[in-house]
Protein backbone atom coordinates (compact mmCIF):
# COMPACT_ATOMS: atom_id res chain seq x y z
CA UNK A 1 0.00 0.00 0.00
CA UNK A 2 1.50 3.29 -1.07
CA UNK A 3 -1.42 5.48 -0.98
CA UNK A 4 -0.58 9.48 -1.74
CA UNK A 5 -2.49 11.91 0.03
CA UNK A 6 -1.97 15.75 1.96
CA UNK A 7 -2.36 17.04 5.60
CA UNK A 8 -5.63 18.90 6.23
CA UNK A 9 -5.35 19.88 9.49
CA UNK A 10 -3.06 23.11 10.73
CA UNK A 11 -0.70 20.89 11.46
CA UNK A 12 -0.12 16.91 13.02
CA UNK A 13 2.67 15.85 15.08
CA UNK A 14 4.69 12.68 13.52
CA UNK A 15 4.88 10.08 16.07
CA UNK A 16 7.52 7.37 16.21
CA UNK A 17 5.20 4.55 16.51
CA UNK A 18 0.88 4.99 17.14
CA UNK A 19 0.31 6.67 19.79
CA UNK A 20 4.05 7.34 20.77
CA UNK A 21 6.31 10.23 20.59
CA UNK A 22 6.64 13.07 18.77
CA UNK A 23 9.49 13.16 16.15
CA UNK A 24 8.60 15.84 13.41
CA UNK A 25 5.33 17.75 12.62
CA UNK A 26 3.80 18.33 9.57
CA UNK A 27 1.71 21.03 8.22
CA UNK A 28 -1.36 22.07 6.38
CA UNK A 29 -1.45 20.87 2.69
CA UNK A 30 1.74 18.93 3.00
CA UNK A 31 1.85 15.78 0.88
CA UNK A 32 2.55 12.18 2.18
CA UNK A 33 2.40 8.90 0.91
CA UNK A 34 0.49 6.39 3.25
CA UNK A 35 1.91 2.69 3.51
CA UNK A 36 0.07 1.44 6.93
CA UNK A 37 -3.69 2.54 7.97
CA UNK A 38 -4.59 0.52 11.01
CA UNK A 39 -7.00 1.39 13.58
CA UNK A 40 -7.14 4.94 13.37
CA UNK A 41 -3.63 5.64 12.66
CA UNK A 42 -1.59 6.45 9.60
CA UNK A 43 1.98 5.25 8.79
CA UNK A 44 3.16 8.04 6.40
CA UNK A 45 6.40 9.05 4.71
CA UNK A 46 6.51 12.83 4.39
CA UNK A 47 7.19 14.24 0.73
CA UNK A 48 8.68 17.40 1.63
CA UNK A 49 12.36 15.30 3.53
CA UNK A 50 11.30 11.50 3.84
CA UNK A 51 10.33 11.84 7.71
CA UNK A 52 8.59 8.84 8.40
CA UNK A 53 5.92 7.68 11.62
CA UNK A 54 2.86 8.08 12.28
CA UNK A 55 -0.40 10.32 12.25
CA UNK A 56 -3.90 10.15 12.77
CA UNK A 57 -5.40 9.02 10.08
CA UNK A 58 -8.70 11.36 9.98
CA UNK A 59 -5.42 14.06 9.54
CA UNK A 60 -5.16 13.21 5.76
CA UNK A 61 -7.12 13.83 2.77
CA UNK A 62 -7.02 13.56 -0.54
CA UNK A 63 -4.62 15.58 -2.58
CA UNK A 64 -5.48 18.55 -4.17
CA UNK A 65 -3.00 20.94 -6.23
CA UNK A 66 -2.11 23.78 -3.76
CA UNK A 67 -1.73 27.12 -5.20
CA UNK A 68 -0.16 29.53 -2.12
CA UNK A 69 2.04 29.33 1.18
CA UNK A 70 1.59 30.91 4.08
CA UNK A 71 4.76 33.60 4.24
CA UNK A 72 3.51 35.48 7.56
CA UNK A 73 4.75 34.00 10.49
CA UNK A 74 1.48 33.18 10.95
CA UNK A 75 -2.05 33.86 10.18
CA UNK A 76 -6.24 33.33 10.95
CA UNK A 77 -8.51 31.77 8.66
CA UNK A 78 -11.83 33.86 9.20
CA UNK A 79 -15.55 32.91 8.07
CA UNK A 80 -16.28 35.45 5.87
CA UNK A 81 -14.02 37.80 3.97
CA UNK A 82 -14.29 40.34 7.04
CA UNK A 83 -11.25 40.65 9.72
CA UNK A 84 -14.28 40.94 11.93
CA UNK A 85 -15.96 37.57 11.06
CA UNK A 86 -15.16 34.83 13.83
CA UNK A 87 -11.59 33.11 13.10
CA UNK A 88 -11.84 29.33 12.61
CA UNK A 89 -8.04 28.20 12.64
CA UNK A 90 -4.60 29.33 12.82
CA UNK A 91 -2.38 28.66 10.51
CA UNK A 92 1.57 28.49 10.49
CA UNK A 93 4.30 30.23 8.12
CA UNK A 94 4.36 27.54 5.29
CA UNK A 95 1.29 25.93 5.11
CA UNK A 96 0.19 25.17 1.50
CA UNK A 97 -3.58 26.32 0.50
CA UNK A 98 -5.69 26.27 -2.35
CA UNK A 99 -6.66 29.21 -3.35
CA UNK A 100 -10.40 29.62 -5.19
CA UNK A 101 -10.79 32.82 -5.19
CA UNK A 102 -9.64 36.47 -3.79
CA UNK A 103 -12.21 38.87 -2.54
CA UNK A 104 -11.95 42.13 -0.96
CA UNK A 105 -8.11 41.30 0.42
CA UNK A 106 -8.82 37.97 1.36
CA UNK A 107 -8.20 34.79 -0.23
CA UNK A 108 -11.04 32.06 -0.32
CA UNK A 109 -9.82 28.23 0.64
CA UNK A 110 -11.85 25.19 1.51
CA UNK A 111 -11.20 26.22 5.36
CA UNK A 112 -12.31 29.88 5.00
CA UNK A 113 -11.21 33.08 4.22
CA UNK A 114 -7.29 34.20 4.74
CA UNK A 115 -5.74 37.31 4.34
CA UNK A 116 -4.14 37.94 0.95
CA UNK A 117 -1.29 40.00 1.99
CA UNK A 118 0.06 36.47 4.38
CA UNK A 119 0.00 34.30 1.17
CA UNK A 120 2.22 33.89 -1.62
CA UNK A 121 2.29 31.90 -5.05
CA UNK A 122 3.85 28.43 -4.73
CA UNK A 123 6.88 28.43 -7.06
CA UNK A 124 7.72 31.97 -5.44
CA UNK A 125 10.65 31.67 -3.17
CA UNK A 126 12.19 33.94 -0.59
CA UNK A 127 16.26 34.78 -0.48
CA UNK A 128 17.19 35.07 2.74
CA UNK A 129 17.40 31.80 5.34
CA UNK A 130 18.45 34.03 8.50
CA UNK A 131 15.63 36.68 7.28
CA UNK A 132 12.73 34.09 7.23
CA UNK A 133 14.09 32.61 10.65
CA UNK A 134 13.56 35.66 12.06
CA UNK A 135 10.20 35.43 11.62
CA UNK A 136 10.07 33.19 13.93
CA UNK A 137 11.59 35.33 16.74
CA UNK A 138 10.04 34.44 20.05
CA UNK A 139 8.46 31.44 18.68
CA UNK A 140 8.35 28.79 21.85
CA UNK A 141 10.67 26.04 21.76
CA UNK A 142 9.46 22.77 21.13
CA UNK A 143 11.21 19.62 20.75
CA UNK A 144 10.08 17.55 17.55
CA UNK A 145 8.17 21.23 16.54
CA UNK A 146 7.62 23.04 12.66
CA UNK A 147 5.52 25.38 13.45
CA UNK A 148 5.19 29.44 14.63
CA UNK A 149 3.62 28.00 17.64
CA UNK A 150 6.39 25.65 18.56
CA UNK A 151 9.86 24.95 17.02
CA UNK A 152 13.15 23.10 17.41
CA UNK A 153 17.26 23.79 16.15
CA UNK A 154 16.44 21.83 12.92
CA UNK A 155 12.80 22.71 12.44
CA UNK A 156 13.68 26.23 12.48
CA UNK A 157 16.88 25.56 9.65
CA UNK A 158 14.49 23.31 7.79
CA UNK A 159 11.59 25.78 7.29
CA UNK A 160 13.93 29.31 6.79
CA UNK A 161 16.31 26.95 4.12
CA UNK A 162 12.59 25.02 2.25
CA UNK A 163 10.98 28.54 2.03
CA UNK A 164 14.55 29.70 0.13
CA UNK A 165 13.78 27.05 -2.48
CA UNK A 166 16.09 24.63 -1.05
CA UNK A 167 15.59 21.13 -0.01
CA UNK A 168 16.47 20.62 3.55
CA UNK A 169 16.25 17.25 5.88
CA UNK A 170 14.28 17.22 9.25
CA UNK A 171 16.94 16.70 11.54
CA UNK A 172 20.11 18.34 12.53
CA UNK A 173 22.51 14.97 11.62
CA UNK A 174 21.37 14.79 8.49
CA UNK A 175 21.29 18.45 7.57
CA UNK A 176 24.84 18.39 8.65
CA UNK A 177 25.93 15.97 5.80
CA UNK A 178 23.02 17.77 3.12
CA UNK A 179 24.76 21.11 3.51
CA UNK A 180 28.54 19.79 2.50
CA UNK A 181 31.66 19.44 3.51
CA UNK A 182 32.88 21.01 7.02
CA UNK A 183 34.94 24.04 7.26
CA UNK A 184 38.20 24.52 9.02
CA UNK A 185 37.53 24.98 12.80
CA UNK A 186 39.28 28.46 13.18
CA UNK A 187 37.47 29.59 9.97
CA UNK A 188 35.98 33.05 11.18
CA UNK A 189 31.52 32.72 11.08
CA UNK A 190 30.01 34.71 8.52
CA UNK A 191 25.92 35.57 7.71
CA UNK A 192 24.03 32.29 7.00
CA UNK A 193 26.71 29.93 7.97
CA UNK A 194 25.41 26.60 10.04
CA UNK A 195 27.08 25.73 13.22
CA UNK A 196 26.74 21.90 14.42
CA UNK A 197 26.80 20.64 18.14
CA UNK A 198 25.87 17.32 19.44
CA UNK A 199 22.20 17.42 18.62
CA UNK A 200 21.94 21.30 18.08
CA UNK A 201 22.01 23.53 14.94
CA UNK A 202 22.60 27.33 15.01
CA UNK A 203 22.53 29.77 12.47
CA UNK A 204 24.44 32.65 12.54
CA UNK A 205 23.26 35.63 12.38
CA UNK A 206 26.75 37.84 12.36
CA UNK A 207 30.42 37.03 13.17
CA UNK A 208 29.59 37.45 16.91
CA UNK A 209 25.61 36.44 17.40
CA UNK A 210 23.73 32.92 16.09
CA UNK A 211 20.09 33.20 15.95
CA UNK A 212 18.68 29.45 17.08
CA UNK A 213 15.89 28.09 18.68
CA UNK A 214 17.51 26.46 21.74
CA UNK A 215 15.96 25.40 25.16
CA UNK A 216 18.15 27.72 27.42
CA UNK A 217 15.99 30.34 26.44
CA UNK A 218 12.83 28.10 25.31
CA UNK A 219 12.34 30.21 22.40
CA UNK A 220 13.97 31.11 18.91
CA UNK A 221 16.44 33.79 19.94
CA UNK A 222 19.86 35.68 19.50
CA UNK A 223 22.39 34.25 21.40
CA UNK A 224 26.48 35.96 21.65
CA UNK A 225 28.24 33.30 19.77
CA UNK A 226 31.02 33.50 22.35
CA UNK A 227 29.02 33.32 25.57
CA UNK A 228 27.07 30.31 23.77
CA UNK A 229 29.68 28.31 22.33
CA UNK A 230 31.14 28.66 26.34
CA UNK A 231 27.15 27.77 27.53
CA UNK A 232 26.97 24.57 25.41
CA UNK A 233 30.24 23.03 26.04
CA UNK A 234 29.49 23.57 29.74
CA UNK A 235 26.77 21.84 29.63
CA UNK A 236 27.79 19.11 28.17
CA UNK A 237 27.05 18.75 24.84
CA UNK A 238 30.85 19.93 23.86
CA UNK A 239 32.30 21.95 21.04
CA UNK A 240 31.17 22.55 17.22
CA UNK A 241 31.32 19.10 15.26
CA UNK A 242 30.43 20.74 11.97
CA UNK A 243 30.91 24.56 10.94
CA UNK A 244 29.45 24.65 7.25
CA UNK A 245 28.55 27.72 4.59
CA UNK A 246 25.94 26.50 2.50
CA UNK A 247 26.17 27.47 -1.07
CA UNK A 248 23.22 27.78 -4.14
CA UNK A 249 20.71 29.28 -1.42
Amino acid sequence: MNTPAQIVTPFVDLLRRSGGPRDRQVLLGETVVVSEVKDGWSHIEADKDGYCGYVPSQSLGPVIPVTHWISAPSTHVYAKADLKSPDQAALSFGSLITVTSQTNGFAQTSMGYIPSPHLTPIGTHLNDPLEVAQLFMGTPYLWGGNTRFGIDCSGLVQAAYIACGRDCPGDSSQQMEAFGAGLLNDTTPQRNDLLFFKGHVAMVFDQDTLLHANAFHMAVSFEPLRSALERIESQGDGKVTRHVRPTSI
